[in-house]
Order: C-alpha cells, then structure tokens, then sequence
C-alpha cells in the first residue's frame, strides 16, 4: 500500500510561494531524489497548472533542471480539478469522488505518492488520507500568501528533523 505524502516549503510564518523564495542547490538535489523515486504525484490543478513548466525544456536549464524534468515527466500523476477537462503527458483527472479515487491509488501502488498543494492537501486531511506531512523550514518571512495548513492545522506527531543544505530543515510529522 502507497504512502501519501504532503511535503512543501514553508516559511517560517506558514506559507508557501515558489515565487518568493525556492530551494538552494542542495534542496533542489533532494527534491530530484524524491521525484525519482516516488510512486507518482497527485496534485491540485493549480500547482498542476505551475507544474506543467517541466513538461518542455529549457535552453537555460543545468543539468539538475534537466535531471528534475525527466523525473517528473516519468512519474504517473493524477489531477484533481473539476474546471480542467484534460491533462497532460503521463497524467489522468480525478474530478469525482476523491476519497474513493485516492483510496484506490493508495490500495494500488506501493512506495510514496506526493500530494502538492495546500487547497487539495487540505481536502485529503479532513478525509484522513494523508500519512506523512513533511515541512521544509525555510528562514524566511513572507507576512502574507497561501499558507501550508489551508485549514485548521491537524493533530500531529513530530517523527523526525534533519537538516538539508545550509538552511533549510525538514520537519516530519504523522497524523496523531
């Protein structure tokens, strides 16, 4: 059985915006490691929608921009919106009954399956899906956006904390 797993960075005020502040290096590495080796990815349409940048390169990108692409190119991920009516490579929509949908995948598949984005994450939570929440602290301000609890912040269980890079650590949580 597939472990879901909820994992952004955050800042130290609760938020998450990939356009005010993003991985260093050494993060960005973690994050292909991730990508190579979880079961798939279901996501939100709107971090879909962010996400599908890594459908086509780039001629700016290094060859950790090209590593991270072909891996999220190569993992199955599923799409849950009601507004799209397709997705792209390698996905499928999910636009009914999601408890039933993400019961099935996690029944289905073995390892980790990423859940992005804090509107969907928090749906999953209410449904009691999610298995693991991993929070990447980043030393970061924002005052305002999207925050990574879109909801009422579930009882949790700090599991462990490690440090990735010069600043960023990693909190893990399960549901308590």
């Amino acid at each position: 059985m597939a472990k879901l797993v909820f994992g952004m960075n955050q800042s130290l005020d609760g938020y998450v915006d990939h356009m005010a502040f993003g991985p260093s290096p050494v993060l960005f590495r973690h994050f292909i490691e991730e990508a190579q080796g979880q079961a798939g990815s279901v996501y939100g349409r709107r971090i879909y929608e962010i996400m599908r940048y890594w459908d086509d390169d780039h001629p700016e990108w290094d060859a950790d921009k090209h590593a991270f692409a072909a891996a999220w190119r190569k993992q199955p991920k599923w799409v849950v919106s009601r507004s799209l009516n397709s997705v792209g490579p390698n996905a499928r929509l999910v636009a009914d009954d999601l408890e039933e949908a993400i019961r099935r995948l996690k029944a289905e598949h073995e390892g980790e399956i990423e859940v992005a984005g804090p509107v969907l994450a928090k749906s999953l939570t209410e449904l009691g899906l999610i298995d693991e929440y991993r929070i990447y602290l980043h030393p970061v301000v924002l005052g305002h956006g999207t925050p990574y609890f879109a909801g009422p912040r579930p009882p949790l269980r700090l599991m462990t904390h490690d440090r990735i890079g010069e600043d960023v650590i990693r909190l893990t949580y399960v549901p308590a």
